[in-house]
């Protein structure tokens, strides 16, 4: 079945953990999962670096009130599809008709979780901003992992590992400096000459120069082109702990945590 891509409700408003959808299709796979898909969504799907968002899906707009929850545990995109994986509580064998496709549901997302993942999603960003003010800038990024059970940035380059640890200390310093500072988070999808316009004159290769990338902002740093979810405010982050960094082949990761 061909379907078209699920709206992304979170690139627009990435601070709203509730609303409400219309079912595209439900189904049960052979390993027992229950999927929904749904036309859009306020669920952010596993993906740059960034853990899926948890929460529940119900047929009524209250949620304590509802008798009949699907309770997501993953959520995955597969070619612009987002799939919403978990199970239903209390089905009593109604699932099919509960979730019958132009069905509208209400999405809860947890808060707690989205929030933690979004202030080490900023944070690995707002650490990558930093490091060309305290003279890393010819350092590469090339990815982060923004999980709790231990966030990082990775770096390919040519500076020596003695350098880098030398300024672990002024980088943390640089970062809390803004966070303390404060500053308002910028989030948009935009045309790509205007979004290049924005991050400084160019994106990475892998954008298409047809496509209308979403750009994030996080106060006056450098714009960049990102899916995730971030703070509302960088002062949101809280803190931010270098813990320790660490160099094989080429690469070098730089290890941080989020202050409670």
């Amino acid at each position: 079945m061909d379907l078209n891509p699920t709206k992304l409700d979170y690139y627009e408003d990435m601070w709203k953990l509730h609303s409400k959808a219309t079912v595209v299709s439900y189904s049960k796979g052979n390993d027992g999962k229950e999927v929904l898909i749904l036309e859009n969504t306020i669920f952010h799907p596993q993906g740059g670096g960034q853990p899926a968002d948890t929460g529940v899906i119900t047929t009524t707009d209250t949620v304590d009130d509802s008798d009949f929850k699907f309770v997501v545990q993953d959520v995955r995109s597969k070619d612009g599809v987002v799939h919403h994986y978990g199970f239903v509580e209390n089905s009593g064998g109604q699932s099919e008709s509960k979730f019958e496709v132009g069905k509208e549901v209400f999405l809860y997302v947890d808060e707690s979780r989205r929030k933690l993942n979004a202030r080490l999603h900023s944070a690995g960003h707002l650490l990558d901003a930093c490091m060309h003010n305290v003279g890393l800038g010819d350092l590469e990024p090339t990815k982060g992992y923004h999980y709790p059970d231990g966030p990082f940035v990775e770096y390919k380059g040519k500076a020596d590992p003695k350098q880098i640890e030398s300024k672990l200390k002024e980088l943390e310093i640089e970062a809390n400096t803004l966070i303390s500072k404060g500053g308002k988070v910028f989030a948009a999808v935009l045309p790509y000459g205007e979004a290049s316009e924005i991050c400084g004159g160019s994106l990475p290769d892998y954008i298409p120069k047809d496509s209308t990338p979403r750009i994030v902002k996080l106060g006056e740093t450098p714009a960049y082109p990102c899916g995730g979810t971030h703070v509302y405010d960088i002062s949101d982050i809280t803190s931010i702990t270098v813990s320790h960094i660490r160099t094989k082949k080429g690469l070098t990761k730089i290890f941080y945590n989020v202050g409670a």
